[in-house]
């Protein structure tokens, strides 16, 4: 018995086709040649005359299908065909309706985008048409904008820093250095018993935006002590000031939140801003002495992750940056040009730390380990790894300033103490298994370290690791930095910044 290569049922007329030799059903293979042309199996051209009728007896009767021998049969097959067809007609249906309307509000979000762009467009021309009325009714020419792309003046990675900045670090190393070991502890600094009475002195609320909502980083002004710099996760960095309660600026550019920001502040230049975020940018403002306000000063798009550290090197002249591309660099604060870029390393870098003297930089990884580079050179000096062999994410470094100490997350849930001098392991701080470690940083005099985490803010005496006082208002803090002589503490909880100190 031959069947149809076209409905799979015995043909009551069969031709074999002369191109492909398939048997098919005379009338449906017509119809296919008619509409299409060609063999319906192999897509070869088809004519009717290559078309050769296959002779059966005529005392043969035709087949029939064994389930189709009977009425009931052949009605429970016809129902069976028909109630697929309407179920596929009605799935087509439903897949026509919902094509129908994205398309309807695919039309209706390309209108609406096409109209704010149109809008954004006649605002942005109506101010350039009137600031151009009012230079030239004051007789001021046009000035190019200071919005710098440093992506445009870079080195390449690996290459040697220039010998004006070797020189330049290793005369101020030779200076702090020569300092730092003579240093005591200054006097007038909070001690280790002071700090035992800290308490909460001061909130400033609802900083940023409500959504969406968090302090991620701050910074507290060395010229200016009333004045700090928060960055969020709205990407938004602000300068406030804590004696008039008032925000000083609100600058926008990131697209993503703010890892890091930082002031450089230094005689007889003027003050920047700094910041670094999720959005692979490093940011710089610059206050313009005539208006009071800060303007964008450059745009450093170098990395191709997340910018993960950054920190001004102590001579104020250069800006160092780690990123999760797996690379760091070193930028000039005056030309605002890249000066190195570190070759690719094995891991990413999470965190970013500057030794006291400007010579070696610390980064943190997500496998637990800390590379410790000599910055002049660009060549690892050192790879800490921690005894617990539990990944984690060494999110947050800090140098004591006495640059024997490196402050760093050993584990999941406490910070050590690394000897730089015997680059071993000196101390751990248990923190109890459900603490997560936001930030670690060590104040100016060496007598204490912060420590920063989802259940709020704890502080130690250094040498002899006794916790001094655990803060837990307003629950997770997101930062913590040590005010003038340590005599109050900052910490970022939510929108809020929370001060601690003495009672008053």
């Amino acid at each position: 018995m031959f069947f149809c290569a076209i409905s799979g049922e015995p043909p009551q007329d069969p031709v074999i086709s002369t191109k492909s030799g398939h048997l098919y059903e005379r009338r449906l293979v017509q119809k296919y040649i008619t509409e299409n042309g060609t063999d319906p199996v192999t897509g070869e051209k088809l004519e009717e005359s290559d078309l050769v009728s296959v002779k059966a007896s005529p005392g043969a009767a035709v087949p029939r299908p064994p389930t189709h021998s009977s009425i009931p049969a052949l009605l429970t097959a016809l129902q069976n065909e028909w109630d697929a067809l309407v179920l596929e007609t009605f799935t087509l249906k439903q897949q026509y309706n919902s094509t129908r309307q994205e398309l309807s509000y695919a039309l209706y979000s390309q209108d609406a985008a096409s109209r704010v762009i149109a809008r954004l467009m006649r605002e942005r021309d109506a101010a350039r048409e009137a600031l151009a009325n009012v230079q030239a009714s004051m007789g001021i020419s046009a000035t190019p904008s200071n919005d710098v792309e440093m992506s445009d003046q870079t080195a390449p990675a690996g290459s040697a820093l220039p010998e004006k900045v070797i020189a330049e670090i290793d005369e101020t190393h030779q200076t702090l250095s020569a300092v730092r070991k003579k240093r005591k502890v200054p006097p007038g600094y909070a001690t280790p018993a002071q700090v035992k009475n800290y308490s909460s002195k001061h909130t400033i609320p609802s900083l940023h935006s409500a959504s969406p909502a968090g302090i991620t980083s701050i910074a507290l002004s060395g010229a200016n002590p009333t004045q700090f710099l928060t960055g969020g996760n709205d990407g938004i960095v602000q300068l406030y000031d804590r004696s008039t309660d008032k925000v000083l600026a609100s600058l926008k550019g990131h697209s993503k939140k703010i890892h890091h920001v930082a002031f450089r502040e230094r005689e007889g230049q003027p003050t920047l801003l700094l910041s670094a975020g999720a959005d692979k940018l490093a940011r710089v403002w610059s206050l313009d002495s005539a208006s009071g306000e800060y303007r964008p000063r450059s745009i450093i798009k170098t990395h191709k992750g997340d910018v993960t550290g950054l920190v001004v090197h102590p001579s104020s002249t250069l800006l160092f940056l780690t990123s999760q591309d797996k690379t760091y660099s070193i930028h000039d604060l005056s030309e605002f040009n890249q000066l190195y870029r570190s070759t690719v390393a094995e891991e990413p870098f999470s965190s970013l730390a500057l030794h006291p003297d400007g010579t070696i930089l610390a980064a943190g990884t997500p496998s637990s380990t800390i590379h410790v580079y000599d910055v002049r050179s660009g060549d690892m000096a050192a790879t800490l790894v921690p005894p617990d062999n539990s990944p984690f994410t060494v999110n947050s470094l800090s140098f004591s300033e006495n640059g024997y100490h490196l402050l760093a997350p050993d584990s999941l849930s406490s910070v050590g103490i690394w000897d730089l001098r015997k680059q071993k392991l000196g101390h751990s701080i248990p923190l109890g298994d459900g603490f997560k470690v936001n930030k670690v940083v060590y104040d100016y005099s060496a007598q204490l370290l912060g420590v920063a985490g989802n259940e709020g803010a704890r502080i130690f005496a250094h040498k002899t690791w006794e916790e001094l006082v655990h803060f837990q208002e307003g629950g997770e803090v997101s930062n913590l930095q040590f005010g003038p002589e340590s005599k109050e503490i900052w910490g970022t909880t939510g929108r809020e910044v929370r001060i601690w100190g003495l009672p008053e």
